[in-house]
């Protein structure tokens, strides 16, 4: 029985890897008309394909782990703008009405 492997969080896997599924996920959106629905399955997808054979090749258990990370990390920080986006948008609208 052999033990977890031993994950190593990188400058790759915060700075490059979630903003990047960010970006190439919404390039997708504009090129091709996505549903909404499976935008959170596809950034998924594309972190395990990142994961797996570009960042962590050579041990697959951390590359399946981290790549769900980097696809629920991307879906969240895109989650994060959108709402703080539509929140300042309303206020503003809000201040301009009164």
């Amino acid at each position: 029985m052999s033990g977890f492997p031993v994950i190593h969080t990188t400058f790759w896997d915060a700075v490059i890897a979630v903003p990047a599924i960010v970006v190439i996920i919404q390039l997708l959106k504009l090129k091709f008309s996505i549903p909404k629905f499976i935008i959170p399955t596809l950034a998924n997808a594309l972190g395990l394909l990142l994961s797996i054979f570009i960042s962590h090749s050579g041990h697959l258990a951390a590359g399946i782990f981290m790549g769900f990370f980097y696809g629920n990390a991307a879906v969240g920080v895109y989650a994060s703008i959108k709402t703080s986006i539509v929140s300042y948008l309303n206020k503003v609208q809000r201040k301009k009405s009164t």
